[in-house]
């Protein structure tokens, strides 16, 4: 009978300890470093939000170990999502959401769709400034809209199917004009293009651009949110010239696919810090974005939603079959 209870005791004991240790092994560790993809070129939205985070997260030591952001740009987004993609499994890849993100699986075949990542959070949403050049004639949107139902203008943007294509395409579709898309990986690319007159008008996030308007460089002539923010002065909506789009880029945080609970949870509570920061807060407003925070489920279903949104968007102007 001893000899039956130590061997029971024994097993137990087994059992208890290889509980204890797959517990241990499933604990989130953030010492490890921590792989951070940009899916865009230096300069862009994306860029500048995912910096910003690494730089809070080490200015607060919010994150024990190191971060690595590296951009990994091409085609509208597919090549940094598509490396998360291929990082599955892992509780150390990161990446930041954008238009592109719902866009670029409606529109090219991806092995990724935007549900198969793990959602951290809902940070921002983010609108768009149709521009001209500084030397342009076109000095308010009426007189640009005018010429452009005559002429078929060059209209830049980042990425093929994203935000900055859809704005342009409802915006034509309803105000009765046509034009030529021309899609670029890099903020800066972009406009270079526009400044040496290869453009005739690009959309672009307003806080990419504040400065080459202060300059007079670029000018900007309507705004794709429902209300102008204070930093553009009185520039228009285009809602108030009767063309209200109600088109909003998704700004984000998503983990690899099959991230771990406690990585995710790890990511909600750390970036419940970081937005309460005056960092973060001085992102918002010299980036003229829309506060708009939903974690974890939340923003998963606001993404669905949005890319519901954006797919009868793209069928109906005939962008995707």
């Amino acid at each position: 009978m001893r000899t039956s209870a130590r061997k029971l005791f024994a097993l137990i004991a087994t059992l208890v300890v290889g509980t204890l240790l797959s517990f241990g092994s499933a604990q989130y560790d953030p010492t490890e470093e921590v792989n951070f993809t940009i899916a865009f070129g230096p300069g862009g939205g994306n860029d500048i939000m995912s910096r910003t985070i690494v730089e809070i997260l080490e200015k607060y030591d919010l994150y024990p170990g190191d971060i690595v952001a590296t951009n990994r740009a091409g085609g509208s987004g597919a090549v940094g999502w598509g490396y998360l993609y291929n990082q599955a499994g892992s509780d150390y890849d990161l990446s930041t959401t954008s238009g592109s993100f719902i866009t670029t699986p409606l529109q090219a075949d991806t092995p990724w769709n935007a549900e198969d990542f793990v959602p951290i959070a809902l940070l921002a949403t983010d609108d768009l400034v149709l521009l001209v050049n500084g030397d342009s004639a076109y000095d308010t949107f009426d007189e640009w809209l005018e010429a452009a139902r005559e002429n078929t203008f060059a209209i830049g943007g980042i990425g093929a199917v994203n935000v900055d294509f859809i704005v342009p395409q409802v915006l034509s579709s309803r105000a009765g004009f046509e034009f030529d898309y021309v899609s670029f990986n890099e903020a800066g690319n972009l406009n270079t293009a526009l400044l040496s007159g290869a453009l005739d008008a690009i959309v672009s996030n307003p806080g990419e651009v504040m400065g080459l308007m202060e300059s007079g460089d670029m000018k900007g002539l309507a705004y794709s949110g429902a209300s102008t923010p204070a930093a553009l002065g009185d520039m228009p909506t285009f809602g108030d010239a009767g063309y209200d789009l109600g088109i909003s880029m998704p700004r984000g945080l998503i983990m690899a696919p099959g991230a771990s609970e406690e990585a995710q949870q790890w990511w909600i509570d750390t970036m419940q810090q970081v937005v309460e920061t005056p960092e973060w807060a001085a992102y918002i407003d010299n980036n003229l974005l829309t506060e708009d925070v939903r974690y974890g489920d939340d923003f998963f279903d606001f993404l669905l939603n949005v890319r519901d949104t954006f797919e009868d968007i793209l069928r109906a102007e005939g962008a995707i079959d």
